[in-house]
């Protein structure tokens, strides 16, 4: 199997069991391979779990660029709907990873950057879309994904779904703001 299959097949096993705690030698029986083939493309399980994050993220983005047709309001709120979906599977494993690259530990160098950096320049065009003067758009636009992300870790932390779809829609709301 191909680096490339691995990880689909790993991704898609976690959409279907969750992330838990699971064995490099549990996912790969799960996936059909043998650990050592994940060892020798990926370095570990973290490295895997690392990959599989990436994967999903790139996913979002993707997701964020194919709705870019529809008005930016509607687009903002289909987008937090499939990515809350998405954060109720793979958010701890985010989170977890999110924590390790601050610590700079070495399975997480190419995730880290693609935590911050691969997401400005979409948030960026669509905070221009949503009318935000080009030069506040970057603020704008990191402002957007610090909120977001904190609005889904407080979902995975209390679980209060419509609260947290509540403060998404306020957020919208004031990225449409008239700016003064």
């Amino acid at each position: 199997m191909s680096r490339a299959s691995l990880l689909a097949e790993a991704v898609e096993h976690f959409a279907k069991n969750g992330i838990g705690d699971a064995s490099l030698r549990g996912i790969a029986t799960s996936i059909g391979t043998s650990h050592r083939m994940l060892i020798y493309h990926f370095g570990s399980r973290e490295g895997l779990l690392a990959e599989v994050v990436r994967t999903v993220e790139q996913q979002q983005r993707d997701l964020l660029a194919a709705l870019s047709d529809l008005p930016v309001e509607e687009q903002a709120e289909e987008f937090w709907r499939r990515v809350t979906e998405a954060a109720l599977v793979y958010g701890p494993l985010f989170f977890e990873l999110s924590a390790h690259a601050m610590q700079d530990l070495p399975h997480t160098d190419s995730l880290k950057a693609d935590l911050i950096n691969v997401w400005l320049p979409p948030l960026i065009e669509l905070c221009i879309r949503a009318g935000l003067p080009p030069e506040e758009a970057p603020a704008y636009a990191r402002l957007g994904l610090a909120a977001s992300r904190g609005l889904l870790f407080d979902l995975l932390l209390t679980g209060d779904r419509a609260g947290v779809d509540e403060a998404s829609a306020l957020l919208n709301r004031l990225f449409t703001l008239p700016v003064r």
